[in-house]
This record gives C-alpha cells, structure tokens and sequence, in this order.
C-alpha cells in the first residue's frame, strides 16, 4: 500500500548530514577580500604609480605652457592645455627626416631579427646535427656579455667596411641577437615533433616546413620579439651616436639629445623636450598595444615544453 500526503502536512527539507559539504552560495553574494589581498593590491598599486609618474609627468608637461613648466609647487594637470611645444619643436628640428631614419632602422633590424632567430631557433630546436649544443651554448654564452664591451670592435669593423654614416651601419650589427634565438628555440622545443615528422614523410622539404608549418604556429614568440626587438632598436641612443656623424643620418633619439644641448636651438625650453620625448614613445605605445595579446601569450608560454 502505497503512502499518500496528508493534507496541510509542510514538506520540510531534508537536514544535512555531518560532514557533507554546504551547499553552494547565491551567485549574488560575494566573499569580502581578506586583509592580505588588500594588502597586496595596495602595493601593486603604489608599485604602478612609482613607475607611471614619470611618464604621465613627461605626456602632461608636453601639453604645459612655460609658466606651468615652471611652478612652484609642480602643476601636474595643465590649466590652459597647448600645442605651441609640439608646434616649436617642428619649426627648429626636422622631425620628418630624423623620425623616418628611425623607423626604417627599427623596421629594418625588427624584421631581420624575426628571419634570422627564428631561422636558427628552428634549427637549434629540431634539426639534428653535429655541434648543435655547442653553438646553443654559444647563443647562451652571448647573452651573459655586456652589449657596451661590444661596442669598440663593432665600431672598427663597421669603419673598415665603410659603413659609418649609413643605414646599413645601423643595421646589420643587431641584425641578429642572442635573445631572439634563445626565445624561438625555447619557443619551437613546444611543437610536437611527430607533426614535422609526418610532414617529411609526406615530402615536405626542410624550408617548407619551416615557413608554412611551423612558423604560422609560432606567432606569439614572433610578436613578442618583435615588440622587444622594435623597442630596443627605436629606444638606441648609444651605437648610433657612434656610428653617425652627419646630421641627415640621426635617428630621433640622437637628434632629439643633440638638439637638447644645443642652446641656440632648445634655448632650456622643457616643454619641446617634453614634446620630443613623448613623440618618441608614441610609436612604442602603438606597437605594443597591436600586438599586446600575442606578446602576453609568448612571454607566458616561451619556457614550456
């Protein structure tokens, strides 16, 4: 016989048992963060205030005009926001031609780099052959030396070539780089070896692997060194102030210091310094931001194998 409901008998639920897991709470509620999180996040914060305020100083001040530049106490958000400081500075330097000479530079050792590292990485990373673990550590040996000892032997072999005051002078010594074949090596150890195997197998050649099967799968350590490598290139202010004398040559970091300790031309005005210093890191700024999900995909996935 089977039991049947009395009426105005209450369903209760049924109570848990000792042990068992609490239900899980209203998607609604949340748990307050706890005193360490708190804590943690406050100094991340001081930490990325210490590192911005030079730059948001440097981007403020490009806007200022010379009365803000020059307040007591510092003005931060200008009042009366200007272009007069970007307007100086391209009438007394030629912003044009140095910025053109950096661009080419940077592209040109940008692009470089990507072919060549990669080209050895590949190499390095699945190609079999004697010698490969001295030439390896060759790559990791490079990259324990200072680049500044470098600088002197590059400068004599650039003269002897007869390529002091050229783009490829500027060039052709950071057409390659230790750190470049060291990320794509890393990088490439990821990629199964049974799918070059099968590749081979099926009369793939060495070179059309390389560029249509494993190069398509390595376009995040690609962004990520070609955003290192255009932002070296674009920040370099030491080789080219060595490897330059004629003016028409400058990149824009040279010109831009050139012109600073130049009184006839800066005359101690800050706010086109400020000017120049901001137009030199916008393009650094828009790199990163295009390529800014791939960089971040490299960098976390570089070391795994």
């Amino acid at each position: 016989m089977s039991a049947t409901s009395t009426p105005g008998a209450v369903a209760t639920a049924p109570s848990q048992r000792p042990g068992t897991p609490e239900p899980d709470r209203p998607a609604g509620r949340r748990t307050r963060p706890s005193k360490k999180r708190i804590l943690v996040y406050a100094l991340l914060a001081l930490g990325l205030l210490i590192m911005s305020a030079p730059f948001l100083w440097m981007v403020l001040s490009a806007f200022k005009t010379p009365g803000e530049l020059t307040a007591s106490p510092p003005v931060w958000i200008p009042t009366e926001w200007t272009l007069d400081n970007f307007r100086d500075l391209l009438d007394k330097l030629d912003l044009p031609l140095y910025f053109m000479n950096s661009v080419i530079v940077a592209v040109l050792v940008t692009v470089s780099n990507l072919v060549f590292c990669s080209m050895l990485g590949y190499a390095l990373a699945k190609l079999n052959f004697v010698g490969r673990n001295k030439i390896f550590g060759l790559v990791l040996g490079a990259l324990m030396v200072p680049g500044n000892l470098m600088l002197l032997p590059l400068f004599v072999l650039m003269s002897r070539m007869r390529l002091i005051d050229s783009y490829a002078g500027l060039v052709l010594p950071f057409a390659a780089g230790a750190f470049g074949v060291f990320l794509m090596r890393q990088f490439m150890q990821s990629i199964p070896d049974e799918l070059l195997e099968a590749a081979r197998m099926d009369g793939a050649g060495e070179w059309y692997i390389f560029w249509r099967i494993v190069m398509p799968l390595v376009k995040p350590a690609l962004a990520t060194l070609s955003i290192f490598t255009f932002l070296g290139s674009w920040n370099n202010f030491v080789w080219p102030l060595i490897a330059t004398n004629d003016p028409d040559k400058y990149t824009l970091p040279v010109a831009l210091a050139t012109f600073a300790t130049d009184p006839n031309k800066a005359g101690g005005s800050n706010g086109m310094l400020m000017a120049g210093s901001f137009l030199i890191v916008l393009p650094v700024l828009v790199v990163f931001i295009a390529l800014q999900r791939h960089f971040t995909q490299g960098i976390a996935t570089a070391g795994m194998k």
